[in-house]
Order: C-alpha cells, then structure tokens, then sequence
C-alpha cells in the first residue's frame, strides 16, 4: 500500500484574470517597405496586417512582462504573494539560463514560487495553460501566473520578403486558480516533428559569430505555403477535438481565439469549422502582428476590454506554430 499521501488540489481550474501590454512603438506597413520590395495593399491581402508593435530597448521580455502581469494580478484581484508558480513562454528571451520567470517573479514580488520558462513557439501559452491547470488541480500551486512574450522584432530579417511584415512584440498574461466548476477543458496538443524545418530558426546560436560580418543575425524563416496548409486543414481539425474533448458543439461557442498568424488563416479556420455568426472571433493580427506565444492572451485581453466578449463566455483557444506543435482547449473567460 502506497504511503505517499493524495495530492489536494482544486476540483477544477479556471482563468481569474487577464491583462496585456503591446510597446508603446506602432510600425506601420509603410516602414516595412523600406527594405523589402512589396506594398501595403499586398501586405494587407496576404495577411491582413496593418500595424504591429515594436519594442525599444527598455521594453524586454521581462519588461513587458511585468506590465502584463500586473494588470493580470489586478483583474483576478490576486496579490502576487498568493502566486505559487510563475510560466513563462517565450522563445526570444536571449539568455540560456537562468529563466527569464524568476526575474519576472522577483520584480511582481511573488517571494518564492516555482518559476520557469518554456519553448513551445506560438502554441506556448496552450501549453503553459495547460501546465498551470495541472498544478491547481493537483495541488502543487493554488495559483498560477501563465505569461506569453516576444520580441519579435529581434528575430526579424527585415530584407526578407516573405516574413518581414510578419512579425511584432508583446506580452500577455493569466491568473489561473481554483474553480468549483469545469472552466478550462481538456487540452488537445501535440507534435509534428517531421515538418520542423518548415518554420525554423535561420542560424544556430553556436554557429552564429558576431564577429563574422558576412553571418547575419538569426531570425526566424518559414516556408509560407506548407504553413498555410497545415494551419488551416491540420489545425482545423485539432479545433475540432478540443470542442468534442469539452463536450460541446460550434453552436455552444461564444468566443474563437486562435494563434494570431495570419488573417487568411484565421478566416479559412473559421470556414473550415463552419462556425455560427453569432461566435466573436478574434482578429488582433490587424494591429499586432503575429507575437507568437503572446498573441492568445493579448487578443482575449483586447476582446474583453472592448466589450467584444464578456467574462463568462465560452472560448475555444488554439495555438500552432514552429515545431510544429499544437495546443487547443475550450475555456470560459474570466
């Protein structure tokens, strides 16, 4: 007979509280043209991106963080003493180690939580979220702080056409705590690791010499097409499950936010799942850009704030991107 005592956790986890910082910096497609040859009617038409935000100097991960965070705290009226692990995702924090989440913790003042980052590309705060929802419930953290965030702008080949006007900064950040009632539900995610070349980074730091002046910085490419493809019929179908794993219908939904990569993408996933007219769906894309593994919570920030969706509503959430990995769960909005 085991001697190891049951964990006691929550019954359920639920998202308490949301909040968002975009860099003070807007950038036009007009400033995009500058190195690449293209225009902003082929810019909108292609991904329906009008502006994104791009971080100064003193706007870094752990910067914006930190805003994103507060606001959080704030909407989930939880102090940050009350957090007892802090995730963050990111690929564009530059440093190995240490993890940029225990700095994030120690400027929040959260005293002593479990703070670590991970890489899941645009599909990280499906995985972060799901990992939160696994401590509350389990018992390991009554609450969680899930942050996603990204420069961007760092990784950005500014003369490469194709992905250029692609990209932008921000962070987004969640509370997730107890909840008597299924508010976060099973997630749907995965790997496809036999396509992780199709978006990848251009250069391994090991290989990168800053001393070389013929070796540019890494950045982030991708092939547009085969991404195209997989976002819209792939990730369509994932959609699908998470709705069947939550164990309801498209016509049960309030709210669609998916990865903010691409408008086209967005519009054919919505045709795909043959969604309802009355469900809200999400199109930050338009003024931030994609930022990866912030663009679900800045754009579930944004809805809420302009009154778009209201807390209580019913959400299906999915992220996708390098990898390729997935992350897609139903949720109701705090």
């Amino acid at each position: 007979m085991s001697k190891i005592k049951p964990a006691k956790g929550s019954p359920y986890a639920r998202i308490l509280g949301v909040g968002g910082y975009r860099p003070t910096r807007v950038v036009p497609n007009e400033v995009i043209l500058e190195t690449i040859d293209s225009s902003d009617e082929w810019i909108r038409s292609r991904s329906g991106i009008a502006t994104r935000h791009w971080a100064s100097p003193q706007e870094t991960v752990a910067a914006m963080s930190v805003e994103a965070s507060g606001k959080a705290l704030a909407d989930a009226g939880v102090s940050p003493q009350q957090i007892g692990a802090v995730i963050v995702s990111t690929v564009s924090h530059f440093k190995q180690t240490p993890a940029v989440a225990t700095e994030i913790a120690h400027r929040i003042g959260a005293g002593k939580p479990a703070a670590f980052d991970i890489s899941a590309g645009c599909a990280g705060f499906g995985y972060g979220l799901t990992l939160a929802k696994g401590l509350v419930v389990e018992g390991s953290a009554e609450y969680v702080l899930v942050i996603g965030v990204e420069r961007l702008s760092d990784l950005t080949d500014l003369a490469d056409r194709a992905t250029a006007f692609l990209f932008g900064d921000g962070a987004g950040a969640v509370v997730v705590g107890p909840s008597d009632e299924p508010a976060i539900g099973p997630t749907v995610w995965g790997s496809e690791g036999d396509k992780s070349e199709t978006i990848k980074q251009t250069v391994p730091w090991d290989e990168y010499r800053s001393t070389d002046s013929a070796e540019k910085f890494p950045a982030i490419t991708q092939e547009g097409q085969a991404v195209f493809r997989w976002a819209v019929f792939e990730m369509a179908k994932v959609a699908q499950q998470a709705l069947d794993a939550a164990g309801i219908t498209a016509d049960d939904l309030d709210v669609f936010i998916p990865h903010q990569a691409n408008m086209r993408i967005i519009d054919s996933m919505v045709k795909t799942l043959k969604l309802p007219e009355h469900v809200t769906v999400a199109r930050d894309v338009e003024t931030t850009g994609n930022t990866s593994a912030a663009s679900i919570p800045l754009a579930m920030e944004r809805l809420l704030a302009t009154g778009a969706a209201k807390s209580g509503d019913t959400a299906l959430v999915i992220g996708f991107g390098a990898g390729l990995v997935y992350a897609a769960t139903v949720v109701t909005l705090p």
